[in-house]
């Protein structure tokens, strides 16, 4: 769970029946943690190991992100490795400028579902996800994703090359910008007066009835909001597409967060590792993985990033695996894989045959990154052609020939200057009309 200032899981919640012997603590706004050294203020969100808290530092006065695990062995377990991550992440950027989440300190806390390993964070904003969502998926401008890149391979550069460490599930929603994106939901912009002791009337049960609450007000939300693409797609209320959100004053410098599952290059302890999109052919083939994987990751976030959609959605069809699709999309965007690395893994046998053909999914069509920028996402050729040459090498099929993140930080595609005029995605035909409209950049509420 990353420790940003909302949580990708804001439509659910995690429920109430974790919070038992061996599951989540339950927090109050007010309760104090470590000697009464930070104070809870609200919750910012939740993943399947940990609730994550705002709170406020007493001694350093500042905010800070509470990490608060399940107290069960497994879950002290995964705390204790992320942990040692964090602290030699930490022990080596002294100045804080590495683009990595900084560990600010850890405790145990005992409660009456067990004793539930801390860890205190950097507060940082939104994720990359959100300012996906926020952009209404439409693809950021390209030098803003020349800034986020910047920002990412610094901090894998010095992940890989000063500390040996693979972060294995680097993706949008691991990425958290150093700021939220409005300005009312930083605790110190918008003024927030800190929270010192547990305000009157919180009783023990709040915790419960205030999940039930909120699960009510979500199906109410999302009734609404069925009614309302039920109304549009009938041509009624709602029809009008909803104006561009500009990015002007936007911080884009952003942190790699979440290391749960990161491990040291020399001491992996997982085959599977990376969320299915951002996959690497070598995991999926488990052929053995290095450095390299989260370089493949990377060139997924930047097209992401770029176009608003992921690149690679595999799903399992008639007779085939949503491996093996995710397997063909590559080959669609790369060609055809390499005879000895599709023969290459443990599991190699399960998608291809002798030849280094899948076995299920016969007809592909090719359709290179450049042109898809193109033909799909209106790119200028000049734009798609120079992002493709930057990306491209990164996709390679043969781990070892992808460049590194410090090499990556040598490329000219990454250190242009400011966009110039044709640095804008070509407008289809049938959009003409409104581009005055959108040049407006009508500011919408957040």
């Amino acid at each position: 769970m990353s420790c940003s200032s909302s949580s990708a899981s804001e439509d659910e919640d995690e429920g109430i029946d974790s919070y038992r012997k061996g599951g989540y603590h339950a927090v109050r706004v007010g309760d104090s943690f470590a000697g009464g050294r930070y104070i809870a203020q609200r919750k910012l969100g939740w993943g399947q190991f940990s609730t994550v808290w705002l709170a406020y530092d007493t001694r350093s006065s500042r905010y800070v992100a509470l990490k608060i695990q399940k107290s069960a062995p497994q879950f002290a377990q995964a705390a204790l490795h992320e942990i040692e991550i964090l602290s030699a992440i930490a022990d080596g950027d002294a100045s804080n400028s590495k683009y990595v989440i900084r560990l600010v300190d850890h405790f145990k806390h005992a409660g009456p579902n067990g004793q539930h390993l801390c860890m205190v964070l950097e507060f940082l904003g939104d994720s990359l996800l959100r300012l996906i969502k926020y952009n209404r998926y439409k693809g950021l401008e390209l030098n803003k994703v020349r800034e986020i890149c910047k920002c990412i391979l610094t901090g894998l550069d010095y992940l890989h090359r000063e500390l040996g460490i693979i972060h294995t599930d680097l993706k949008p929603e691991n990425i958290l910008l150093c700021s939220t994106i409005n300005p009312s939901k930083d605790p110190v912009k918008s003024g927030m007066t800190p929270i010192l002791e547990r305000p009157e009337g919180n009783l023990n049960g709040g915790a419960a009835i205030n999940l039930v609450e909120k699960k009510l007000k979500q199906r109410a939300r999302r009734a609404v909001a069925r009614i309302s693409e039920r109304r549009a797609s009938m041509g009624g209320v709602g029809t009008t597409p909803k104006p561009d959100r500009s990015l002007d004053g936007i911080d884009v410098r952003c942190k790699v967060v979440d290391f749960g599952n990161a491990c040291w290059s020399d001491k992996q302890f997982a085959e599977e590792i990376q969320t299915r999109q951002y996959r690497a052919p070598e995991v999926i083939l488990r052929s053995g993985y290095s450095f390299s994987a989260d370089m493949w990751s990377f060139a997924c976030t930047a097209v992401e990033l770029a176009t608003g959609e992921m690149l690679f959605t595999p799903k399992e069809g008639q007779g085939y695996s949503d491996d093996e699709d995710h397997l063909a999309l590559m080959m669609e965007l790369l060609g055809k894989m390499p005879r000895k690395i599709a023969t290459g893994g443990a599991r190699s046998k399960d998608y291809f045959d002798r030849y280094g053909d899948l076995k299920r999914i016969r007809r592909l069509k090719y359709w290179p990154l450049d042109r898809l920028l193109v033909d799909k996402y209106k790119f200028s050729e000049t734009d798609a052609k120079k992002f493709a040459e930057f990306l491209c090498p990164l996709f390679d099929f043969e781990p070892e020939k992808r460049p590194t993140a410090q090499q990556c930080l040598q490329h000219p595609w990454l250190n242009m200057d400011n966009p110039t005029k044709n640095e804008v995605k070509s407008e289809p035909t049938i959009d003409k009309v409104s581009v005055g409209m959108r040049n407006l950049q009508i500011k919408v509420g957040k």
